[in-house]
């Protein structure tokens, strides 16, 4: 059984009395529909399942709603509803608020999960026609103990081929990965779940974008240099915008730098970071085999790795993650949770020379701790499988 935290969070709230929608968000390809396939069988509670994959208008909804209040006529005392690929409603958030309502006010106790991507599926309106109304619970891309405790997979594998569950078969049949991670997952997140919900005008550069923020995962790149490197890029704040709607979608992040000031991080060159190294090794022209023989190029799947496992961390925990640089000095990551820093050095074998960049970083009023992961520090499978909240 995986997601055990989440599942024992939904299944508790799901069995308190009747108060909240619980909204079960995540990137594609992580679990939210077998999460709730789980709890539906642990249950002693009528329920009543639908997709809304297909589905356009919200009559459906109204007709789904109808088939939870059939169950409590039949005598329940109350009844489960769990709506499915609930983004692809438009204005599905005014229907369900409506009818959320309409048995409020009755008295009746039709409890609701529905399933989407956030925060994408957020920005659509839930904060607004829901607020008050509802409950988030993130899920977050698969870690190594969860794809070591499920299908057995090395610390090695992990970190090349990442964690997305419905790969873990294909990982021998390495062409037939690749295409399951670019046809299956990157297409269609940006295809069905950015183009189609936000105003894109350039859709190319947009995967371009994409394709570019993966290949330098871990790696920082100016606004000015992604401008060299893209056909058609425009300018600086569709660019931006664009990354922005990437980490909306659970797929690339662009990392600030650390400043005291905020106007400075959001000033600054971002460092790309992906959600899950897959999008990353199924997305540069090298095998597993090569790029483990290669120091170099296996130090940037460490780092890149490690990366993707504190940015699922700190998005389902509420903390805020950055790097660090001054002059020729860089810290690869730090956690800030309040006035508490976790101050994060990789050091994975790959070929650079930098300062001692964990001794100069300060930063005055916070309360820092530092830390070095992998050669000659934390073990990096000791690292993936840790609390991150502990090394405040």
């Amino acid at each position: 059984m995986y997601k055990r935290s989440s599942l024992s969070i939904l299944r508790k709230r799901i069995e308190q009395p009747r108060q909240f929608i619980q909204v079960l968000a995540g990137p594609r390809q992580v679990g939210k529909t077998t999460l709730v396939t789980q709890l539906l069988r642990e249950l002693n509670m009528p329920s009543h399942y639908a997709s809304a994959d297909g589905i356009e208008g919200t009559v459906w909804l109204e007709q789904q709603w109808e088939a939870a209040r059939f169950l409590l006529a039949q005598g329940a005392s109350e009844a489960l509803l769990v709506l499915d690929e609930i983004q692809k409603i438009p204005a599905w958030t005014e229907t369900v608020k409506r009818l959320w309502d309409e048995d409020t006010r009755k008295g009746k106790k039709v409890k609701l999960i529905v399933l989407g991507s956030s925060p994408l599926l957020i920005k659509k309106g839930l904060t607004e026609s829901l607020a008050g109304r509802f409950e988030l619970i993130r899920l977050s891309h698969w870690t190594f103990t969860e794809m070591r405790d499920a299908f057995g997979c090395d610390l090695d594998r992990y970190l090349f081929f990442g964690g997305y569950p419905g790969a873990a078969s294909l990982m021998e049949d390495e062409p037939r990965w690749r295409r399951y991670i670019t046809d299956s997952l990157i297409e269609t997140t940006i295809t069905k779940d950015v183009l189609m919900m936000e105003r894109i005008d350039k859709p190319a550069l947009l995967r371009n974008l994409f394709l570019l923020g993966a290949a330098y995962s871990g790696r920082i790149l100016s606004y000015n240099k992604m401008l060299g490197q893209l056909h058609d890029a425009g300018n600086t704040t569709t660019l931006a915008h664009y990354l922005s709607l990437l980490d909306d979608a659970g797929m690339l992040a662009g990392l600030e730098k650390y400043a005291g000031q905020e106007v400075r991080r959001r000033g600054s060159s971002p460092k790309f970071q992906v959600y899950n190294n897959a999008l990353l090794s199924a997305t540069i022209p090298y095998s597993f085999v090569t790029v483990r023989r290669d120091p170099e190029r296996w130090g940037r799947i460490v780092e890149s790795a490690v990366g993707a496992f504190l940015l699922n961390e700190v998005t389902t925990r509420g903390l805020k993650l950055y790097y660090w640089r001054e002059t020729n000095a860089e810290i690869d990551f730090l956690v800030a949770k309040g006035d508490h820093i976790a101050a994060i050095e990789v050091k994975s074998g790959a070929t650079r020379e930098r300062p001692a960049a964990l001794d100069r970083f300060v930063s005055p009023g916070k309360k820092i701790r530092r830390y070095l992961v992998g050669i000659g520090g934390i073990g990096i499978e000791e690292f993936l499988t840790s609390d991150i909240e502990h090394m405040l």
